[in-house]
């Protein structure tokens, strides 16, 4: 295969813009990509990205950023034929450090006019029981002890705030590139929840004074293995420890935000509008619901691959079934955007062979991910009179697969943070199914809900008595 490209601009010339905190491949793979456009456009080079990170974990993704000066390797991946590109939007990655003092001095400069996040849907400190910023979250506990030395991303930025509200700078945008409802609304919640702990007058300044833009961000990026890494060394570059895969398609939409500028990103396909809920609706519904729905059945039947899952006929059947007649019909209008075809979209994508993301991917973290992604359905399609008995066969399927054995009896290894406590639960629930619905936190009054409780109940106990094969064909010939 050829050598990959190079950035086509001088990365001399380029200026940090941005300071971005966490540099995992979806970043890398998503918004450094949309920027290298740019760049290689001839535009906006005082837009580059400064690294950082505030996780012990981040100290060797900088290390090995570094070592290959700060370019990225992406692979994307179409069944078409294999691409190779090196990213160049990033001059520079923060020492990872205690207290943080070198990422809030270089949030506090003048030309750092929009700070990015990248921390994970659970990175946000939401109390799953109301939604809500926890304000008891024990690292928050800290900061708000300490905000001289702050150990978050949020605290961080309040100091850096701070330091630019005494200096007479205007502040940051502050952008989440997270995959969260509203992740705009979110990070404003975390920041200024924060703030009001040690100081509710500052609280008050950031909550009037700094932009918290909401925006839509989309593209499958696998994690990186062995196999990701020996297609890096197929293109010539076998030095390189980090490489990222991803698929072709990518898509970002953004509320226009940004009181102290912005990149002229619409220029390379990012959509702005003041309609960013409703394409994240689409998204999260349709995507990450549909990785839900086709994850806990390959789990159980010992699937490795989402694309092998969609070669299934049970599951394609499934996601088709449960698509059409339970999530989309709660999807609001999409401007310029004809839903059915975007769910096809979907399907085609996940049955991208070249992928060759994990079953074990889509379902990890699932007391995330299905109060985001599956009950809001649920509650839509009940609320409106239509069945939800598919999306409780997908919830039921998860309690069924956190029990830690596929249908075959092959141990799962701990998938969810709290792995040991679900496990419990599942293995509890075999008997009772209520017990797994009175996860209020995840649930809320669902568990009172005889359809939704019902339907649950029964799928549950055919996925211990029948297995997961003769159960998904009982509800798809219904």
């Amino acid at each position: 295969m050829n050598v990959p490209l190079l950035p086509a601009y001088d990365r001399t010339a380029l200026r940090p813009g941005i300071v971005h905190i966490g540099l995992g491949n979806f970043h890398r793979a998503h918004m450094a990509v949309y920027l290298d456009d740019l760049f290689a456009l001839g535009q906006d080079h005082d837009w580059a990205i400064l690294g950082a990170g505030v996780r012990a974990g981040d100290a060797r993704m900088r290390e090995a950023l570094r070592g290959q000066d700060c370019l990225s390797t992406i692979i994307e991946l179409d069944p078409a034929g294999k691409s190779a590109r090196r990213i160049g939007a990033m001059v520079d990655f923060l020492p990872v450090e205690a207290g943080n003092a070198s990422l809030i001095a270089a949030m506090a400069q003048p030309a750092i006019r929009i700070v990015s996040l990248t921390v994970t849907e659970g990175g946000y400190f939401i109390n799953p029981a109301t939604g809500a910023f926890d304000p008891d979250a024990p690292e928050i506990r800290a900061d708000a002890a300490t905000p001289d030395q702050p150990d978050t991303a949020f605290g961080a930025i309040l100091a850096a705030l701070r330091a630019r509200r005494a200096a007479g700078l205007a502040p940051f945008a502050v952008m989440s590139c997270d995959n969260l409802p509203g992740n705009g609304h979110v990070t404003q919640a975390a920041v200024v929840g924060l703030a009001r702990l040690s100081d509710p007058g500052f609280a008050d300044w950031v909550q009037d004074n700094v932009a918290f833009p909401n925006g839509m961000v989309d593209r499958i990026t696998p994690a990186t293995g062995p196999r990701e890494r020996a297609l890096a060394a197929s293109f010539g570059l076998a030095d390189d420890p980090v490489p990222v895969t991803c698929e072709p398609f990518r898509q970002w939409v953004l509320e226009d935000h940004f009181p102290a500028g912005r990149p002229a990103l619409e220029k390379v396909g990012v959509t702005f509008t003041p309609h960013v809920h409703a394409y994240e609706m689409m998204k999260i519904r349709i995507l990450n619901g549909g990785h839900a729905i086709i994850a806990y059945p390959g789990g159980l039947m010992d699937i490795e691959y989402v694309h092998e899952a969609m070669a299934h006929p049970l599951i394609t059947a499934l996601l088709d079934k449960v698509e059409r007649e339970e999530v989309i019909p709660s999807v609001p209008p999409v401007p310029d955007t004809d839903i059915s075809a975007y769910y096809d979209l979907i399907r085609s994508r996940f049955s991208n062979p070249e992928v060759a993301d994990t079953e074990r991917r889509l379902c990890l973290d699932g007391s995330n991910r299905q109060p985001k992604f599956i009950v809001p359905s649920v509650r839509d399609a009940l609320a409106a009179g239509r069945s939800a008995r598919g999306l409780a066969l997908v919830s039921a399927m998860w309690c069924r697969y956190c029990a830690g054995t596929t249908d075959s009896g092959t141990v799962i290894a701990p998938n969810d943070p709290n792995w040991d406590a679900l496990q419990s639960l599942s293995l509890a629930a075999r008997p009772n199914p209520q017990i797994w619905l009175d996860q209020r936190h995840i649930y809320g009054d669902l568990a009172d809900h005889p359809g939704f409780a019902g339907d649950f109940a029964h799928w549950l106990t055919s996925l211990w008595d029948k297995g997961t094969a003769a159960t998904l064909r009982a509800y798809l010939s219904t």
